[in-house]
């Protein structure tokens, strides 16, 4: 099943309980939390304090996803604040594997980062046990990007390997993502649609939710 999940990162700060509550009503499968530390990416975004806030004004899933050095430090963190999901980058750590498990152990659905020039390869070994894999399809650490329509290649070859393996984990792509790559990201095999820009832009947010479900 498809599923849509908004960026907070592109809302209205200075309205944010407004907008999720609207971004909710719209449809809103899952909220996407972007976790930026300054070093693992060229910018800074929020931190614990305001994913509580946004924890306790919202009604569905959050998904967290770490763009730091060890984010086994923020595990235990974001748990405790009932966050469903989180990902995180298989550079930003020597132990990804222990990463994933401590994921798990808090109850939590754990989730690869991939960089558009990191390769699958990198992971193959943590498919098995992962959850969800999330492309990349710009690079990250910045909204507003534009698609980079050669990460529909690893879409496809994750998908096979799922398709052969009997994996069950999902794929959700995040970066440039519109009615048109949503389409063409939906077809290479993923359900999991990350968007900032296209959707808190939109004049329809509900027509805008429904478009990328497809």
């Amino acid at each position: 099943m498809n599923k849509v999940l908004p960026s907070l990162l592109a809302s209205d700060f200075t309205r944010l309980g407004e907008e999720i509550e609207k971004m909710e009503t719209a449809g809103a499968d899952i909220f996407h939390l972007d976790i930026m530390d300054g070093q693992f990416v060229p910018n800074i975004s929020y931190g614990l304090p305001v994913v509580q806030a946004i924890a306790e004004k919202t009604t569905i899933p959050l998904d967290v996803h770490l763009m730091t050095h060890q984010p086994e430090q923020f595990i235990a963190g974001f748990a405790e604040m009932g966050v469903e999901m989180v990902s995180f980058h298989v550079e930003a750590t020597a132990h990804p594997h222990r990463v994933m498990q401590l994921i798990h152990n808090q109850g939590m659905k754990a989730g690869i980062a991939l960089n558009p020039h990191t390769p699958i390869s990198n992971i193959k070994h943590l498919l098995s046990e992962i959850d969800f894999v999330l492309i990349m399809t710009v690079n990250p650490g910045y909204g507003g990007q534009t698609f980079i329509n050669a990460c529909v290649d690893k879409i496809e070859e994750l998908s096979e390997m799922r398709k052969q393996s009997g994996y069950v984990f999902e794929i959700e792509v995040d970066g440039g993502i519109n009615n048109e790559t949503a389409e063409i990201c939906r077809n290479a095999g993923a359900s999991l649609f990350v968007s900032g820009s296209h959707l808190f832009k939109s004049d329809d947010w509900k027509r805008a939710v429904d478009a990328l479900k497809g």
